[in-house]
């Protein structure tokens, strides 16, 4: 059993930045971020192998987000710039079996969620 606990979440103003932090109890392999908004279904957002060398990034976020790992902390982590209104969501890290996925049910593991508001 994996426990994940996020952290780093809050409010910014358009065009500011955040970082996530997702720090795992134990070894895990495929990390990916999920978001959800208010009235909308959980989203995806960013995957990482878990060497750190492949990635994948939903379009919406693609050269404003940067996911990074650091395995012997058992951490990931999101850069999130450029930040806009639409990106206000509560935000999973999600840990899998799996090398690398995009799809929600393929992760095992998450955590309770961060909220990131974003002013206009």
């Amino acid at each position: 059993q994996v426990q994940l606990v996020e952290s780093g979440g809050g409010l910014v103003q358009a065009g500011g930045s955040l970082r996530l932090s997702c720090a795992a109890s134990g070894r895990t392999f495929g990390m990916g971020w999920f978001r959800q908004a208010p009235g909308k279904e959980r989203e995806f957002v960013v995957a990482v192998s878990w060497s750190g060398s492949s990635t994948y990034y939903a379009d919406s976020v693609k050269g404003r987000f940067t996911i990074s790992r650091d395995n012997p902390k058992n951490a990931v982590y999101l850069q999130m710039n450029s930040l806009k209104p639409e990106d206000t969501a509560a935000y999973y890290c999600a840990a899998s079996r799996r090398r690398l996925t995009t799809r929600e049910y393929d992760y095992e593991y998450w955590g309770q969620g961060t909220q990131v508001t974003v002013s206009s």
